[in-house]
This record gives C-alpha cells, structure tokens and sequence, in this order.
C-alpha cells in the first residue's frame, strides 16, 4: 500500500518522524515535501499534493502535517475527493476512517505529542470504513462541491 505524505516546515520533523515510522512497517511512501524544516513554505501547497496524490490514485491514504494540523488539512479537503480530519484522540482517529471514510489524516507537530501521533497513524490505516447506514452520509460529503 502507499502512503502520501507531505507537511510545511513546522510539520517537517513529524513528517519524517511519521514516514520512517511507515517505512519500517513496510509501506511504500510518497514523499510530496517539503524537503526541509528551516526554510518557510505554505501549507496549502502540500496539502494540495497530498490530497492530488490520493484523488489521482497515486496513493491509497495520505498524512499531513502543520504546526496545528488545522491549515493544511483545510488545503487537502479542497481537492474533490479528498476526506481529511484532525487526529486529535485515538477515538476519533478510528472513527474518521470508521464512520467517514477519511482518505487523509491530519497531524499539527505543535500541539500533538509524537508516541500519540505514530498510534493515531496506525489506527487510522487499520480500521475498515464500515459503510452501511455511513455510505449515505460519506456520498453526499463527496457530492458537495
């Protein structure tokens, strides 16, 4: 399975931090930049990558990461398609793919601790979209335009 990942430059650390995690358990990953932490980049560019990577098919799922994860999920959920939330508890990690059938989570390197994020992760890419009465809601999400 691949993995697109992307972040600005106060995402940067968690970003690597998150794509070797996935590296070591064997995904192949999309790296959509930034390449570095010290120069000042806009969010939305990668946020955008990261969302055309999963749209386009290039990537099953998609990670994210800003400062506080708000910013750069916002660009990733303007891609058509695209189905991005805010892993800000396990609970909620499990339930955006659960029940929404998220395709990117998201991650802010700021106000997030690290062992958190590398769970939230993993839930989020083992729990099954359990359709049923969600498929409607999910469709009529994705028909917004």
């Amino acid at each position: 399975m691949k993995i697109a990942i992307g972040s600005d430059h106060a995402g940067f650390r968690l970003k690597e931090l998150l794509k070797n995690h996935l590296l070591a358990k064997g995904y192949e990953v999309v790296d959509c930049g930034t390449d570095n932490g010290d120069i000042s980049v806009d969010y939305p560019i990668y946020g955008e990558k990261v969302g055309r990577a999963v749209s386009g098919g290039e990537a099953s799922y998609g990670v994210v990461c800003c400062g506080s994860a708000i910013g750069i999920s916002i660009a990733a959920n303007k891609v058509g398609g695209i189905r991005c939330g805010i892993a800000y508890n396990d609970d909620v990690a499990r339930l955006m793919r659960e029940h929404n059938n998220a395709n990117v989570i998201a991650f802010g390197e700021r106000e997030m601790d690290e062992s958190d994020c590398v769970r939230r992760l993993d839930i989020f890419l083992s729990t099954p979209f359990a359709g049923g009465r969600h498929e409607r809601r999910v469709k009529e999400l994705d028909d917004i335009s």
